[in-house]
């Protein structure tokens, strides 16, 4: 525990457990808006699929020549993970070629995990403090997988009675998750083959209930997933739909920054999930995946009626009235949705028929794109646009993400582009980094992509190598947005 405290003092941090939150991170000293608060290396991770073992690329792969498992892009990501894959290596290469489509990127984490504690533990390599207290997530070891092993051996010979009741509703892990855990130690162990131990259901549901909340997606600028590491500090921090800092990922390395002034002496709060759902929305997507419901000062208000509103914004009907930006709520009679603002109703008639043209215009969409026919795809998502403008509030998330998805297919065809009326920050790829709809006119646009990349700085920072690109594509795009203002003008 000495190592642990010791080692977080010396980020001006602290850690404390309160009775109703468990373990919680502290600020020791004063953090300002965009200051990063903690960056850690993880202590295992693993790409997804056909990407770099170090760095996540998927360019330039070769196979490990040992194992014929793991990809790397380049000697040097090589070299760098050698002392951990040296390892895995060796049993990887005994793994049947039958049995190597059924490593997922889960169970190598798993397996991964496995063999750094056994380097730990032979004292071939140093034990990172979070492990020398045997802390959180990274609990898990070899001697946890190794019952875990047994327990599915076992599984169906063994009565679990009241102990699996009384495992379920301690932890609210229902028998499917369970029995999930137990598969997935038994293919496990069929890379590495452990010896029989006692079954202890209670330790293996906690264990593997700490795994699965503790690991994070590793994510690039655009949020698009590119493996899943565990990062022992970082796992303690807490979640909080009202977040005073943000865990972003530059490569491998997890940083978390301040977006606000954190006073000393204040928990230190991420978001777990998307903080743009409704109250219930992300509640279901807490409870789901990290086996809590959240109380925060947010979640706290589930039911009053500044939460119905913003759920009736985010997720709710427009008014019939164009002109109208009140929400909608159901009428007692279930006749259909009352606006709130000017009382009109909206039948739920009209409602469905939208939404079955939207479902039926999704789809087409979908195929179309999938199919690479571009054109006619983003005129199909502009129509579900359109239908979303009719349907939905305008700041609704559906309209917001289909949004999303038009600007993107946008950014590779400059004719739709301009014609849609939009400015983009991408890179030459087309992997857009940042893009803001002209809202009427270019001047409003230019101010509110200004904004956009001063928020960015906070989250970001601005020494990434995403962040000097970014700054300098805004730079172009607000000299050619003044440019086209001033052609306006003159003409």
């Amino acid at each position: 525990m000495e190592e642990l405290k010791k080692a977080l003092n010396e980020k001006g941090l602290k850690f404390s457990t309160l009775p109703e939150k468990g373990r919680c991170l502290f600020a020791a000293r004063d953090f300002s808006p965009g200051e990063v608060i903690l960056s850690e290396n993880p202590y295992v991770c693993v790409p997804n699929k056909n990407k770099c073992e170090w760095c996540f690329s998927s360019t330039n792969l070769k196979k490990c020549s040992g194992c014929r498992v793991i990809w790397y892009c380049s000697s040097e990501c090589q070299r760098s993970d050698w002392k951990l894959h040296s390892a895995e290596c060796r049993v990887l290469s005994k793994v049947d070629k039958q049995r190597v489509n059924s490593l997922t990127p889960s169970l190598r984490l798993m397996s991964k995990l496995c063999v750094k504690r056994k380097l730990e533990i032979e004292k071939i390599i140093a034990m990172s403090p979070m492990m020398v207290d045997d802390f959180n997530a990274t609990r898990l070891s070899l001697h946890l997988l190794q019952k875990v092993t047994s327990m599915w051996k076992r599984w169906f010979l063994v009565s679990l009675g009241s102990v699996l009741v009384q495992t379920y509703a301690f932890y609210d892990i229902n028998e499917k998750q369970l029995l999930l855990y137990a598969q997935m130690a038994n293919l496990v162990n069929l890379i590495l083959p452990c010896p029989d131990f006692e079954i202890n259901v209670k330790e293996i549901a906690e264990n593997f209930s700490k795994l699965a909340c503790n690991a994070h997606t590793i994510s690039d600028s655009e949020l698009r997933p590119h493996g899943t590491g565990l990062y022992p500090f970082i796992s303690i921090i807490n979640h909080s739909c009202l977040p005073n800092s943000v865990l972003v990922f530059e490569g491998r390395l997890a940083v978390v920054r301040a977006m606000q002034h954190i006073p000393k002496g204040t928990e230190v709060l991420i978001s777990y999930v998307d903080i743009a759902g409704s109250t219930l929305t992300r509640q279901k997507a807490l409870k789901e995946q990290y086996y809590f419901t959240c109380a925060c000062s947010r979640c706290i208000k589930l039911g009053q009626s500044d939460d119905i509103r913003e759920s009736a914004v985010l997720e709710g009907y427009r008014c019939k009235d164009s002109q109208c930006d009140g929400f909608l709520l159901r009428d007692s009679d279930d006749k259909g949705f009352i606006c709130q603002q000017c009382g009109l109703l909206r039948e739920k008639e009209e409602i469905t028929n939208i939404t079955i043209k939207l479902k039926s215009m999704s789809e087409k969409a979908s195929v179309l794109l999938s199919s690479g026919h571009k054109t006619e795809a983003i005129e199909a998502y502009k129509m579900i646009e359109e239908l979303q403008l009719q349907l939905y509030q305008p700041l609704s998330i559906s309209l917001m993400r289909n949004q999303e998805t038009l600007i993107k297919e946008f950014i590779q065809d400059l004719t739709l582009w301009w014609d849609y009326n939009i400015i983009c920050v991408g890179n030459s790829n087309g992997e857009n980094f940042l893009r803001v709809k002209l809202l009427g006119e270019t001047e409003a646009a230019v101010r509110s992509l200004m904004k956009a990349l001063d928020i960015l700085r906070v989250t970001h920072g601005t020494k990434s190598p995403f962040m000097v690109e970014l700054m300098n594509k805004v730079e172009e795009a607000r000299a050619e947005a003044l440019y086209m203002l001033h052609s306006q003008v003159v003409n």
